[in-house]
């Protein structure tokens, strides 16, 4: 927990990027263990709030929610103002009521595609789970059955599109990879590719403990 507190603190230290929120995307592969390390940063950063996208996604539009980010999450944020959200229930196959988000310094949102095109002028930083698309595909069918296999195959081939015409990894700011006791990790593309970034990669990077 040491490393990601060290994480948190220079998240904390960014400008904010939405407003007052330093808005912090967390994306990768389905079952690269996104909600994870999403919750493990959230508890360093003293509980800070996780936007899951799963809850704006449905079946029949599994990428097309950045209107209803936008118009319920991010809209708000660059406003000052809480944010209201339905979320969807993927038994029921309907939104439920919406339920409030607040400002917070860091607010985390985890999910794939949380780094794509129209979602990073309003982040202050994009982290990818840097494992391969096949390893955390197998992950994923082994941790939801076979029952869930039909939905799986229909996942990957929609994962496969969007990725192929609106990458997030070339765009990262750093690379998260899960080790056998925590975390390790190193400048994304996007934070190599310009050395006058805003925070050093020496700043934002805390050495291997």
């Amino acid at each position: 927990m040491e490393r990601l507190d060290q994480l948190a603190r220079c998240l904390r230290a960014l400008p904010p990027s939405c407003g007052p929120v330093r808005l912090v995307a967390v994306d990768g592969h389905a079952g690269s263990g996104k909600s994870t390390f999403a919750a493990r940063l959230a508890a360093a950063l003293g509980g800070a709030p996780v936007l899951h996208l799963d809850d704006l996604a449905t079946h029949e539009e599994l990428f097309e929610w950045t209107g209803r980010l936008r118009e319920q999450v991010t809209g708000p944020f660059s406003r000052g103002e809480s944010a209201r959200y339905a979320t969807y229930d993927w038994t029921l196959r309907r939104f439920g009521p919406a339920c409030p988000l607040d400002p917070a310094p860091v607010v985390l949102i985890e999910g794939v595609g949380a780094g794509r095109a129209a979602v990073r002028p309003d982040l202050a930083r994009l982290l990818w789970m840097d494992l391969g698309v096949r390893e955390s595909w197998a992950r994923g069918r082994r941790r939801d059955g076979p029952a869930q296999a039909e939905f799986w195959d229909g996942w990957t081939a929609a994962e496969m599109r969007h990725f192929a015409t609106d990458p997030s990894r070339p765009y990262a700011d750093l690379l998260v990879r899960q080790c056998q006791e925590g975390y390790e990790w190193r400048p994304g593309p996007f934070a190599t590719a310009l050395p006058n970034h805003s925070v050093t990669v020496g700043d934002y990077l805390p050495p291997p403990s």
